[in-house]
């Protein structure tokens, strides 16, 4: 669940990946801060190993149940028609929802899936309105071209294109829940500049692998590192201070954090 998307170098011998090396052409941010390399972790040096595991999903794969609905309504019907009858049809549209979680997938084509999605989206269009069509976009990260392009697609339609935020663990839903938008983070080498730093909700080495030492490194110069968390998480190991509320109890936290702030330091006459 780390974000850093490091580059690697990807070394092939008659068609199979055979090892990877970190990448070593990042740029330094400038000349007084600690550079940027190495980048890359376990994680990614094993990568390659997800191409060729057994459990890999290569081909799309559909509920049974949904698939054989699907596939005797286009005998006789058009697919926008053909999904309305299952949609609008409560023991039809029940018999697979109602199996959700339990497995049951079988191999179909791309051809079939992405006519059955298509069909779907313009009837629901139809029948209840574009803003009724959710979608997460990837994160950037992951692929500019999925990424804009779900977006892109969303916006076209008048769907809701959701952040990313709202599913990826690491990052705030919080903030665009409450402010509308995502929260503007600095560059990770700018903790060097700071002189207090706290992680808070934030497993950095884990969440943050290729920048973690930025946060080890500042402590150097003599910055204070606190880690609010209720497990002695990687973070923890890296701070001066851990502070471990129960959880669900760190809003309380931060409620007496600021009451001080203001009673002590704004509004001391009152």
């Amino acid at each position: 669940n780390c974000t850093g998307s490091c580059s690697w170098k990807i070394y092939v011998k008659g068609g199979i990946v055979t090892w990877e090396t970190q990448q070593t052409d990042y740029p330094r941010t400038r000349w007084d801060m600690p550079n940027h390399e190495p980048r890359g972790c376990a994680r990614g040096a094993s990568y390659s190993w997800y191409l060729y595991s057994a459990n890999r999903v290569k081909y799309p794969m559909v509920r049974g149940g949904l698939l054989k609905l699907w596939r005797e309504a286009r005998l006789n019907m058009a697919p926008v028609e053909a999904w309305a009858s299952i949609a609008l049809d409560d023991a039809k549209r029940k018999s697979y929802q109602t199996q959700r979680g339990m497995g049951g997938f079988v191999r179909s084509s791309w051809d079939e899936v992405n006519e059955m999605v298509a069909a779907a989206n313009v009837f629901t269009i139809k029948q209840y309105g574009p803003d009724r069509i959710i979608g997460f976009s990837p994160i950037p990260a992951m692929s500019m071209v999925s990424y804009a392009a779900g977006s892109r697609y969303l916006g076209l339609i008048g769907g809701v294109p959701i952040s990313f935020y709202d599913w990826y663990c690491d990052l705030p839903p919080a903030s665009p829940q409450i402010w509308g938008e995502q929260t503007d983070v600095p560059e990770s080498a700018d903790w060097y500049n700071s002189s207090y730093i706290i992680a808070w909700g934030s497993n950095v080495p884990q969440t943050r692998t290729p920048d973690a030492h930025f946060f080890t490194e500042v402590r150097y110069k003599g910055t204070k590192t606190v880690a609010v968390t209720p497990d002695y998480s990687e973070v923890a190991k890296l701070s001066d201070i851990w502070m471990k509320p129960k959880q669900g109890t760190d809003a309380a936290v931060a409620m007496a954090m600021g009451h001080v702030i203001l009673k002590d330091f704004y509004f001391p006459e009152k």
